[in-house]
């Protein structure tokens, strides 16, 4: 079968920093005032909580992606566990909680450069969104090695600012320790009632590691390389997570972070206030860097789930325009401008939480699916190079997981989830394996005469402007 040909250019570096650049963004910089609102301090438990959680879906994720190294992630694992039905909803749950995601970026990005132009107006807001989204179409459009190296660059450049608020927080709260203590106190003012609704929420800054086994087709040496980034990348997020949020508690009180819509940078300024001078270069330097680390999130995140896209039209199960390839650059162009622009609008429409709440849901859905998987894909495909430990204690415990975090969410999210699942169902129907064609197509658009012809004869359609693809899905 003749298809759009991905090239194999991302290293282990590469996607170590792919796990990290796309858990790592505006999550950090804005979850902690959600915990503090609902639980005060004690909400530093659900990150550790959460981060625990992670881990062991993402070492669902690293099994299955060595038993499975294919492009499409969880939607590559259900459709080989259970079929193309099931693979194409897992597909379609993963890509709504992805593109979601995409829609979140934008609106963190607006408020972050409010911090330092708080009488931003509407239309200026929605010009810099615009900005934005068109700065990341352009870098992946022109090729998964240039995002690659993007995503290396904005990743090592947002921990920096990350580190300089943990050292300078520290030092606050090692000075003050009186201070720091009463920053903790009550504990527990509101009760555990809205531990579920927090975990949620800040179960959203964990999200992304899911992204690295999507591209797994331009990912060198998958097989070895997918493993070991996911647990890397995870285990560096954590310890930044829970040394970042506890130094954050530290240094502001509870009841200034329940309405802070920079956080962080807020606490650095509350950190160096002895110094006015210091204070502003320190609020500065971290809201610089949430600027720089909602972008590398984003430039992941577009990463991904255009592969996914490309993946299910592939298959046939999405419009054909998403498995279209830039003759020039090999990568899928239709696709990502398509993804782009329909979350640039979710976000200038969309509410913050909502749009993380619906996103944390449709995503635990592919978690349930993958950790489930890896019981029919072992059977399949035997033990991998990747093995995890325990038998089938991980897998188990990440899909009890996954259905947690699905019922605490909000009887109206659920509603529009169940909505939307419904609509991908419409989608299967009209794009169901029946109408599966073979990907030979010109560089410039879909025949649809010849689409046709291939679906009822079965016969191939001659391309000599595409090689064949590597591998199969």
């Amino acid at each position: 079968m003749a298809k759009p040909e991905l090239q194999s250019e991302l290293t282990l570096f590469d996607v170590t920093n792919l796990v990290v650049g796309a858990i790592v963004g505006a999550d950090i910089y804005v979850a902690s005032s959600f915990g503090a609102g609902y639980l005060g301090p004690s909400s530093l438990l659900v990150w550790v909580i959460a981060g625990i959680i992670a881990i062991v879906i993402a070492l669902c994720f690293a099994q299955c992606a060595a038993l499975l190294p294919k492009v499409g992630g969880p939607y590559a694992y259900a459709k080989e566990a259970w079929g193309p039905f099931a693979g194409f909803i897992v597909g379609w749950s993963l890509w709504l909680a992805e593109w979601i995601a995409l829609a979140v970026f934008p609106v963190a990005f607006t408020r972050y450069l409010m911090f330092f132009l708080p009488n931003l107006g509407w239309i200026y807001q929605t010009i810099v969104k615009g900005l934005f989204v068109a700065f990341l179409i352009a870098t992946n459009i022109v090729g998964v090695k240039a995002a690659g190296r993007t995503n290396d660059i904005l990743t090592l450049v947002k921990l920096l600012p990350l580190i300089l608020f943990s050292v300078v927080g520290a030092i606050f709260v090692f000075l003050n320790p009186t201070i720091a203590i009463s920053n903790f106190l009550p504990f527990f003012p509101f009760g555990w009632s809205n531990f579920g609704k927090v975990l949620v929420l800040v179960f959203w800054a964990y999200e992304g590691f899911e992204i690295s086994t999507i591209p797994a087709d331009e990912i060198k040496d998958p097989e070895s390389t997918i493993p070991k980034a996911i647990v890397i990348g995870i285990s560096i997020v954590t310890i930044f997570y829970l040394a970042t949020n506890t130094v954050l508690f530290g240094v502001r009180p509870w009841t200034q972070l329940a309405s802070d819509t920079a956080p962080l940078a807020s606490a650095a300024t509350t950190a160096l206030e002895m110094n006015s001078t210091l204070a502003l270069v320190g609020g500065l330097i971290v809201g610089g860097g949430a600027l720089v680390s909602v972008t590398g999130s984003d430039e992941s995140g577009m990463i991904g789930t255009s592969r996914l896209g490309y993946a299910l039209a592939v298959d046939g199960l999405f419009p054909h325009a998403f498995a279209r390839v830039h003759q020039k650059f090999k990568t899928p162009y239709l696709g990502l401008i398509i993804q782009a622009v329909s979350a640039l609008i979710a976000s200038i429409v969309g509410e913050l939480s909502m749009l993380v709440s619906t996103s944390v849901l449709f995503m635990a859905i592919a978690y349930v699916a993958t950790s489930a998987s890896i019981f029919v894909l072992r059977k399949k495909h035997g033990q991998a190079k990747f093995r995890l430990r325990g038998g089938l204690v991980i897998p188990s415990l990440g899909a009890i997981f996954s259905v947690y975090l699905i019922t605490q969410c909000t009887l109206d999210q659920i509603m529009i989830g169940v909505a939307l699942l419904a609509f991908g169902v419409i989608i299967y129907i009209k794009f169901s394996p029946k109408k599966r064609v073979n990907r030979a197509q010109d560089n410039t658009a879909f025949k649809k005469h010849d689409i046709r012809k291939n679906v009822r004869t079965g016969t191939k359609v001659p391309c000599p402007h595409l090689a064949p693809h590597k591998t199969g899905l």
